[in-house]
């Protein structure tokens, strides 16, 4: 349920994207339900402020930075300018943009870990660190592997993520290994400092009780609660991040200073437009916070324990969405099962409104959401562009053409209370989260006016009855305008289109969801309108399947150890008649040597079955020895127009499969007589 009043102004955050890779759909799972959010509670007249930055601490940081030789600032430098370009194009407008990495976010953190000292909440303790001996170095999280000691699952250094999925401490990895030079490392004493979470198991249960947001994100924290809390050790042998006070050697965990980043982000902004940080930070304003469910354990214990032993205020809610697949596939960049926002999507086209009414509308918030190109194309085609898109084009280009202005007319008292109790049903899916919800009431309201439009026929009363047919343009142009400022948070590019569209001079980014009572003016010139939303081909989409299925071939060769490079495309296709013209024949090699002016090419002679055998000179030097060849069956193209190599005549070619490093002869897998036809 939604913690949100009128008379108090909210903060909402988004989960920050870490600043090692770019964005893709995954990412937006989170970012366009939030950005939805803030842009209805700014149609509710709500004072609204809304966060985010680039996570930009942490090992995995260090990892790919130290691989493509370059810092860790100039890293996180290029992802965040990435990231804050991605979300204006996908029209996600965040009040302030910062990074982890900044002076604020610095400061503020060791104001907290300052503060939780002072209070006893964090305490040294000595305890055992992963070392690799061969590279002479302390192992962080993600520099360490090995088995979870809970479900025997592998591991990486701070969480199961192939197993249970439990976070793990610093030691408790079973079997550990350097993920830089693969060895074996070992464990060795150190003093690190931990955080009492223990301490908070009481303040959780009741803090949980009383959160909003969504219930998986709830009831999957109070499960962790209700079972044994033990401490985090929260500094971390680094030389990037947030240096922990008094000890050079170590860094803050990035779970401290990352979530910090909410609060000096929030500080930014205030700084910036002279608003006020601790009405939410110190103060009883809400504070909701978008998360993907991969992070509730952070932000709904780690995170609410801290604020709380620091004396801060606590999230009002927590936001908790579903994962993505792709193509009904687990999500994997390793395996290529994965959207990129920029290349795959912006690149080729496609307008950010499309993506962000299909992640809004698909499923509900919580639950799992499947990226199809064919399902992208049929919820586009049949929703935006046959109902909600059919209807606003059909409506304005009969008002324009006909009247040229908003026409006279009542607006029936049916069309009011249809569009009144719309808005308050899309009021209240956005409040409880349910983005779905409020998209198909939308929707459902569009579809209404199609039938209004269709059942009143005004091509028929334009002829019969002009004033009866400007009633009903004016109605229907009521009906545009509610739809106009319910489908804003959605897709908000497009419907700035359409408010000028159908007259309106204001800001519809601004105009709240009263304004759809408000009466269309008759009078109202209209201009000629434009489609907003374009029906996506059958081509279009065959070729987005095409570049994905590529990349997860590419994955999988890679995985094999074949380069990318060296996959092959499909070639054009062929008909019968044109296969029927190649004469490939088995052979037998009699004979096999080296052609001395190359390095690649041998001289072979091949028994195909005629008085003398047919001299064919092969590129195959490097993948077979000369005396290998003698014997083998192949098969050749017979009637391959003859050419010379190196000065060598060849008159035909062999068939062999090539994968770049590795090629192999074709042959038969029974004994075939030389001059046998392949059909």
């Amino acid at each position: 349920m939604s913690n949100i009043t009128s008379d108090k102004a909210v903060l909402v955050t988004c989960g920050l994207p870490y600043a090692n890779g770019k964005a893709h759909v995954g990412h937006l799972r989170t970012y366009i339900p939030a950005d939805i959010y803030v842009r209805s509670l700014k149609k509710n007249s709500q004072e609204v402020t809304f966060v985010c930055g680039s996570d930009t601490h942490g090992t995995p940081i260090v990892v790919n930075a130290e691989e493509l030789g370059i810092t860790p600032t100039e890293l996180v430098s290029k992802y965040h300018v990435h990231f804050d370009e991605v979300f204006k194009k996908m029209g996600v407008i965040f009040d302030a943009f910062g990074t982890t990495d900044d002076d604020t976010n610095h400061r503020r953190t060791l104001d907290i870990v300052d503060r939780l000292i002072e209070k006893g909440y964090v305490y040294p303790k000595t305890i055992e660190i992963a070392y690799c001996p061969q590279c002479d170095r302390f192992l962080p999280d993600r520099y360490v592997a090995g088995t979870c000691p809970h479900c025997g699952e592998k591991a990486r250094g701070d969480e199961c993520d192939q197993g249970c999925g439990k976070h793990l401490e610093p030691g408790e990895l079973k079997e550990p290994v350097c993920t830089i030079c693969r060895g074996p490392a070992e464990y060795k004493e150190q003093e690190h400092f931990f955080f009492k979470l223990s301490e908070f198991k009481d303040f959780l249960l009741e803090h949980l009780e009383n959160l909003g947001g969504t219930l998986n994100a709830r009831n999957y924290a109070l499960g962790w609660v209700k079972q044994e809390l033990t401490d985090w050790c929260i500094t971390r042998n680094l030389e990037w991040g947030v240096r922990f006070p008094d000890h050079d050697e170590l860094v803050v965990y990035v779970w401290v200073d990352a979530p910090i980043g909410y609060i000096a982000f929030t500080e930014q902004w205030a700084e910036a437009t002279g608003g006020d940080w601790e009405k939410f930070w110190k103060g009883d304003c809400p504070i909701v916070h978008f998360i993907g469910g991969d992070i509730i354990y952070h932000h709904c214990i780690f995170w609410p324990a801290m604020l709380k032993g620091a004396d801060y205020s606590q999230p009002s809610a927590v936001v908790a969405s579903g994962m993505v697949k792709i193509e009904d596939k687990t999500f994997s960049k390793s395996r290529g099962y994965v959207v990129w926002v920029e290349e795959d999507y912006l690149d080729h086209g496609f307008h950010p409104d499309l993506l962000r009414y299909y992640l809004a509308s698909y499923t509900s918030h919580t639950k799992e959401v499947n990226f199809s190109w064919k399902i992208f194309q049929d919820k586009i085609n049949t929703e935006l562009v046959g109902v909600f898109g059919n209807f606003l084009y059909r409506n304005l280009l009969f008002a324009y053409k006909n009247f040229g202005s908003v026409p006279e007319g009542d607006i029936e008292p049916e069309v009011m209370e249809k569009i009144s109790s719309t808005i308050e049903e899309v009021r209240k899916a956005n409040s409880e989260y349910e983005f779905k919800k409020a998209a198909d009431t939308a929707m459902a309201l569009a579809s209404y006016g199609n039938s209004y439009f269709q059942s009143s026929e005004p091509w028929k009363l334009i002829k019969e009855d002009r004033d009866a047919c400007g009633k009903v343009v004016r109605n229907c142009m009521q009906i545009a305008k509610a739809l106009v400022l319910l489908f804003e948070p959605m897709t908000p590019g497009s419907m700035e289109v359409a408010w000028k569209q159908i007259g309106m001079d204001s800001d519809v980014h601004t105009a709240s969801y009263d304004e759809a009572s408000v009466h269309v003016l008759s009078g109202t010139e209209l201009m000629k309108p434009e489609i907003l939303f374009t029906k996506i081909e059958d081509e279009k989409i065959a070729e987005m399947e095409k570049i994905s299925s590529k990349r997860v071939k590419a994955a999988m060769a890679k995985e094999a150890g074949i380069k990318e490079a060296e996959i092959m495309e499909y070639k054009a296709e062929i008909e019968y008649d044109d296969f029927a013209k190649l004469d490939i024949r088995v052979g037998r090699i009699v004979t096999a040597e080296k052609i001395k002016k190359s390095k690649k090419l041998l001289r072979l002679q091949v028994d195909i079955g005629d008085d003398e055998p047919r001299q064919v000179v092969a590129g195959l030097a490097e993948h077979y020895k000369p005396e290998e060849m003698i014997g083998k069956t192949v098969n050749i193209l017979v009637n391959l127009k003859p050419v010379k190599l190196c000065g060598v005549e060849s008159q035909g070619m062999l068939l062999a499969a090539d994968a770049g490093e590795r090629v192999s002869l074709l042959t038969t897998d029974k004994d075939m007589d030389p001059g046998s036809c392949i059909r």
